[in-house]
């Protein structure tokens, strides 16, 4: 049965990974993720689990322990931000392409430079294609829920491939919202024992981590991580259907917000979507039939999924916190519309460039967005695919 509780979405990730009770987290303090650790520290030290928690001097040491551990047979967490995720950059791609599944929880926040603590996608977005998964939370319920089941999606057989759960830094990772725990041993349940096929502390097959890779493997090693992250997608539906049928809460691979008989739609990811709904209901007491797409899981990219649930549209904006500077747009934006036009969807389409660096973005905002949409279902021409939303002015 659920417990109902009142938590932020930081302390909402750390009583997960109590929950789960993990073999070893390591970790090094940078804000606004350090309450994970910091609360999770104090779960060790009050023997509530009994996790090897290790204090590094870096990130890059954070993310290295992590795959020691994992590459020796141990269940491993960590967690992090904007330039800590930088630091780990290297062993970031490393723990994906030695096909270890540590979970680490992103709380999003703008990387320097300038020097900016608040929220953006910027940190997310510079991994995207590091060969992590990657799922996004809309509010402190889901970054709970989707830690729960990162472990189960991340260890299967036929993924084998790291995980990052991402939420917006300080908008859910310290706001504090109701919310239904899990029973401890529920969780223990759900999530099973780690046990590893192949591991460095198995005496009776001994093996090599990370060896020198040339020529003449590296591409079908790459092609293999591709393979798996196919995979994933089938996973990460099944894994769900489980978490259902244990709690009742419904996740898919996005979240479908009346699209189904929507003309216009935005699609975004994390807590936007929360003031999107909000928007959506309120342009739904005037007639306008608006819509939602919410993107959860980004790694995998669900391609033909979000064509399909697009297709019926007249207009659509996709909605970047992070700026991809490459004068063509976000990198969302990037892949739907990739999705479209492999697909054969022909939606006419523009990307918002918005919320950087913490700007606020008002319901205001949203619906100016929805205002823009109108027009252009109406003409189906798009003068201007790039914009900025929130802008003080435009950029020269």
């Amino acid at each position: 049965m659920s417990i109902r509780e009142r938590l932020s979405g930081n302390e909402a990730v750390a009583t997960a990974m109590k929950q789960i009770n993990p073999d070893v987290v390591a970790a090094f303090p940078i804000t606004p993720s350090t309450e994970i650790p910091q609360y999770f520290s104090t779960f060790v030290a009050n023997g509530s689990v009994d996790t090897e928690f290790v204090a590094v001097e870096s990130e890059h040491s954070a993310m290295s322990a992590c795959i020691g551990a994992q590459a020796a047979g141990a269940r491993a967490m960590t967690a992090t931000s904007a330039n800590g995720l930088s630091l780990m950059w290297e062993m970031i791609y490393i723990a994906s392409s030695l096909r270890l599944p540590i979970v680490l929880n992103l709380v999003n926040r703008a990387v320097s430079g300038p020097l900016n603590i608040h929220n953006d996608h910027s940190d997310a977005m510079g991994v995207r294609d590091s060969g992590w998964i990657m799922l996004f939370s809309e509010n402190n319920q889901e970054a709970y829920d989707n830690t729960l089941m990162a472990h189960r999606i991340a260890e299967n057989k036929d993924v084998q491939l790291p995980l990052m759960v991402c939420q917006d830094g300080f908008i859910t990772s310290h706001a504090i919202e109701n919310i239904e725990l899990e029973e401890d041993s529920e969780v223990k349940n759900f999530v099973g024992e780690y046990k590893p096929e192949h591991y460095l502390l198995n005496r009776k097959e001994p093996i090599a981590v990370g060896p020198l890779d040339l020529q003449g493997y590296l591409f079908e090693h790459k092609a293999q991580q591709a393979e798996a992250m196919k995979k994933a997608k089938q996973v990460i539906l099944d894994v769900a259907k489980d978490f259902e049928k244990w709690t009742g809460r419904h996740y898919g691979l996005f979240e479908e917000y009346k699209l189904d008989d929507s003309e216009i739609a935005i699609v975004c990811m994390n807590s936007t979507a929360g003031t999107a709904k909000f928007v959506v209901d309120k342009l739904r007491e005037k007639g306008v039939k608006a819509g939602l797409l919410k993107i959860r899981v980004y790694r995998p990219f669900p391609g033909e999924e979000v064509a399909e649930a697009l297709k019926n549209q007249k207009a659509i904006a996709v909605l970047d916190k992070s700026d991809s500077l490459n004068a063509i747009g976000g990198a969302l934006f990037e892949d739907v519309v990739s999705s479209m036009y492999v697909n054969e969807e022909n939606v006419p389409m523009c990307n918002y460039i918005y919320g950087i660096g913490g700007r606020d973005t008002t319901a205001e905002d949203i619906e100016s967005v929805y205002e823009d949409l109108q027009k252009i279902a109406k003409t189906g021409k798009v003068e201007d695919p790039y914009r900025y939303l929130g802008l003080r002015r435009e950029a020269k």
